[in-house]
């Protein structure tokens, strides 16, 4: 089973206001009202491809009983720990002005709390899947992803992180599956301004000398780069579109990643669909469906030809299991994007 973790669940509000100026009355056209926080929003897409999971998550007043509702319209199971004090989180976010919003504080997470999460997490068996990710209420120590990790330590669950600075490094010794940083994010760890694929290559591989096994690290329009733990590097274009929305395109590439890995234990597979995700949530109004990351997929001249080539026997696991062994030598990989055409100004990948 895959479980998501979400420790400030938000309830989106999406606002579409056309003659939207500053300082004067405006009204909308249309609004949307979705659940989200970054473990919710892999919860999503993974149900979009069609695989249950279940989310965990706090839940405060009014709005977090809305969230939990709407979760379960969406048939994702819903493991929430109830919060007294204070309310979940309602996100304002304009369509017409990508990238701005007005973000709600959360609730007070309690000692009590934590350890109610701390024992549904404990409940995990081997090889279950977890994901952690996302902003901390202020209540919650920065230590909380360690701490997660720390309790489950030894029991064989994979555990895939995105988070950013000391949330995602504190992480580091307790050897997370999988850690997905962009660009970014990855510079700001090591005080560097990195901006081609090239340029965080060896920054990856530094997160892996640290404890992480697996390394994908999104770059917005120049598309993403993998170091798997087995030492290879494999590189994917951005495919072209027109970017819509880039609310919740990092978390989709997280989606699609798990999709893509679990379904064929292919690190190849994986990163095509995890660009293929991503990529479509960033083109569409909300979280993409399977037929619109398909969509993006089968653009990218996948198939036959990228999934059948010698280097998918390098990067297939040899047990059933997320745990891969093999003795395979290190290589730089140009996956099946390599016919894709040179993004513009007009498309890209704004993975967050």
């Amino acid at each position: 089973m895959i479980y998501t973790v979400t420790l400030n669940p938000t309830l989106d509000y999406f606002v579409d206001v056309p003659d939207f100026k500053m300082g004067h009355v405006s009204r909308t056209e249309s609004e949307i009202l979705i659940p989200g926080g970054k473990g919710i929003n892999v919860s999503v897409v993974l149900k979009n491809l069609g695989v249950d999971n279940t989310a965990i998550y706090y839940s405060a007043g009014f709005v977090g009983k809305e969230i939990t509702r709407r979760i379960a319209e969406l048939g994702i199971n819903t493991e929430e720990v109830v919060v007294k004090e204070g309310i979940s989180r309602i996100n304002v976010k304009i369509v017409q002005l990508d990238g701005t919003e007005i973000n709600g504080i959360g609730p007070t997470i309690t000692e009590e709390d934590l350890d109610v999460l701390m024992k549904k997490v404990q409940e995990l068996k081997e090889d279950d899947i977890l994901v952690l990710g996302g902003s901390i209420p202020d209540s919650v120590p920065d230590t909380i992803y360690r701490d997660i990790m720390a309790s489950i330590d030894g029991k064989g669950i994979h555990v895939v992180v995105d988070a950013t600075k000391d949330l995602l490094t504190n992480v580091l010794e307790y050897h997370p599956f999988l850690i997905k940083p962009n660009n970014y994010e990855l510079g700001d760890i090591f005080d560097v301004q990195l901006t081609s694929r090239e340029a965080v290559i060896p920054y990856a591989f530094k997160l892996q000398e640290m404890g992480a096994r697996n390394v994908l690290v999104s770059l917005a329009g120049e598309g993403a780069v993998l170091v798997t733990e087995m030492g290879d590097v494999y590189e994917c274009e951005a495919p072209k579109g027109n970017l819509v929305s880039s609310v919740g395109a990092g978390d989709s590439m997280v989606a699609g990643f798990i999709y893509g890995y679990t379904t064929k234990r292919s690190y190849n597979y994986a990163l095509d669909m995890g660009v293929s995700a991503g990529s479509a949530s960033a083109f569409s109004d909300y979280l993409a469906t399977r037929d619109q990351i398909m969509d993006v997929y089968n653009s990218l001249n996948i198939g036959l030809g990228a999934e059948s080539n010698v280097e998918e026997e390098k990067t297939t696991a040899t047990n059933v299991s997320l745990g891969i062994s093999t003795d395979a030598e290190p290589e730089v990989l140009l996956g099946a994007d390599a016919n894709v055409p040179d993004t513009d100004d007009d498309g890209g990948l704004p993975l967050d």
